[in-house]
């Protein structure tokens, strides 16, 4: 006869103090998304999963959270899903049910995803890539799913470019131009200022799965910047984009609340779903950068942006 082994897991702990996250981290998965009518999502990602654990047990059954993930992954590719936040939500809610001893379970996903576009004035076709994250938390109170995404795009600051509007100002009228000239030159030709790449991050989270299409969120995203960025650029492109970007200079402030205005105007959400809207710019003639953020339930967004519609 086989000897059966200790679950020394199920055992007391020498400590009796409980812990909010125990799980496996770095688990790497293959993740395929239909779409109807459309080509699939394929998205290698890179997956989070935890449980909590009650102080009066030594241990979770590890090997039961990656057969969970394994479990929920392999129904992704065969069965339809659509929503990355849907996956995590499965596997939150299996894990609870596979762990009989905890009370909440939680999983994260990171991945890239790459869209093909063309160039804005060569009309060339390129790929971009966003960061995107999901994440779920299943309790007895239900699940709840988040989507989000992280881009890079270009930002230009205001009041740079308004030192430059002044030097050139100054300049044309010793040069004895008439205001009217140059107060139309300006109004044509946006003055220099200081650049920067700019990390826009927009997530929402709400019960069940947000009513969000990850594709209007990146836009949402990229154009809450000066300029969108290109992967490839011819001149013509890269003229676009220098001309947009200071045509359209925004505050690092500016950003997180043109990330406010895009989603109130794109998504349709319940009025607790909450919001993070983030913009962190590498600045390019400080050592620091520049980071500002809001997190905000939909509600209030709705509320604080129709209230600067009346004013």
């Amino acid at each position: 006869m086989s000897q059966q082994l200790p679950d020394v897991q199920a055992s007391r702990p020498e400590v009796s103090v409980g812990l909010n996250r125990v799980g496996v981290t770095g688990v790497e998965k293959l993740v395929k998304l239909d779409r109807a009518e459309r080509r699939p999502i394929v998205l290698m990602a890179e997956f989070e999963v935890y449980v909590d654990l009650p102080k009066w047990r030594k241990g979770i059954d590890m090997s039961r959270n990656m057969e969970v993930v394994d479990e929920i992954i392999e129904e992704a590719l065969e069965d339809r899903h659509v929503r990355v936040e849907e996956v995590c939500g499965d596997v939150a809610e299996r894990l609870l049910g596979r762990h009989e001893y905890t009370s909440r379970a939680e999983v994260q996903m990171e991945a890239e995803y790459v869209q093909r576009e063309a160039t804005p004035a060569s009309d060339r076709q390129t790929q971009f890539t966003a960061d995107i994250h999901a994440a779920a938390t299943a309790n007895g109170d239900g699940t709840h799913e988040e989507i989000g995404t992280t881009v890079t795009g270009m930002t230009v600051c205001p009041c740079s470019q308004g030192m430059s509007e002044a030097r050139a100002r100054e300049t044309l009228e010793g040069l004895r131009v008439d205001d009217d000239v140059i107060d139309e030159f300006l109004e044509e030709v946006p003055q220099p200022g200081h650049s920067q790449r700019g990390h826009a991050t927009l997530s929402v989270r709400s019960a069940g799965s947000p009513d969000v299409d990850l594709e209007d969120l990146i836009d949402v995203a990229r154009d809450s910047m000066s300029a969108r960025i290109y992967n490839m650029a011819k001149r013509p492109d890269e003229d676009h984009m220098t001309y947009e970007s200071h045509s359209n200079a925004k505050f690092v402030e500016d950003c997180v609340r043109s990330l406010a205005e895009g989603t109130v105007e794109r998504f349709d959400l319940p009025d607790d779903a909450i919001v993070t809207m983030k913009q962190s710019n590498d600045e390019s003639i400080h050592q620091h950068n520049a980071h500002a953020e809001r997190v905000a339930e939909f509600s209030s967004l709705k509320e604080e942006l129709r209230g600067d519609i009346r004013r």
